[in-house]
């Protein structure tokens, strides 16, 4: 782990941060045990880091710097402390899912274009990095994904929010503005499906009533 840390490495760190809360808070609501906890948090924080940097054969983020696992392992026991005392909404394991996925989002689409990508693949990559850790947490609690839940807007924002982050870019805009453009964006978009209701429409086959 590098003493010095430049924003983006920060921004990183703060994206696993924030997905290993959301690991937590959504493991705690299944009961399980702390060891269940952490496996869920870290699985959570850097499992589409992890699919990301596979695919483009990249090495993988978290084995050249274990500093990335010290903060799954930091704020797992921050937020078990936390939780001890005071009982979490399940809108509060929304709010941080949607912290994670609007920086993870971004900054996989950051490493995708150092990478040489371009494009529709940097979307993908990019909303990959963001969706798939909270696709693994779901799956290992038998729970139905954000990402597949009825008309819910989740990867949606993440396309969005890096669309932005490349046409502003593409005017102009230097990398770390258009990253914080692009990561507002997926947050503004997860906040209004989170507190107003706002959903995809839903494509609806063999459910209309039947006349006799």
């Amino acid at each position: 782990m590098s003493l010095f840390i430049t924003p983006l490495h920060l921004m990183d760190y703060l994206g696993v941060a924030v997905f290993a809360v959301s690991g937590v808070l959504a493991a705690g609501r299944k009961h399980l045990d702390w060891f269940g906890v952490l496996v869920i948090a870290t699985v959570t924080a850097i499992g589409g880091g992890t699919l990301r940097d596979l695919l483009i054969e990249r090495p993988v983020f978290w084995l050249g710097d274990t500093g990335y696992l010290w903060v799954i392992f930091a704020a797992t026991l921050l937020t078990l402390l936390f939780v001890r005392f005071r009982e979490v909404p399940l809108r509060a394991l929304l709010v941080a899912d949607a912290l994670g996925l609007a920086l993870f989002a971004i900054s996989g689409a950051r490493i995708a274009e150092t990478a040489g990508y371009g494009g529709i693949v940097v979307v993908i990559l990019g909303t990959m990095t963001g969706v798939a850790g909270g696709v693994f947490r779901d799956m290992l609690l038998a729970e139905i994904p954000l990402l597949l839940r009825d008309g819910d807007i989740y990867a949606t924002a993440a396309i969005f929010g890096i669309v932005v982050y490349l046409v502003l870019q593409s005017t102009g805009f230097d990398r770390l503005t258009a990253g914080h453009a692009g990561m507002a964006a997926i947050v503004a978009i997860r906040f209004a499906a989170i507190f107003f209701g706002l959903r995809m429409p839903a494509l609806r086959l063999g459910d209309s009533k039947k006349t006799d």
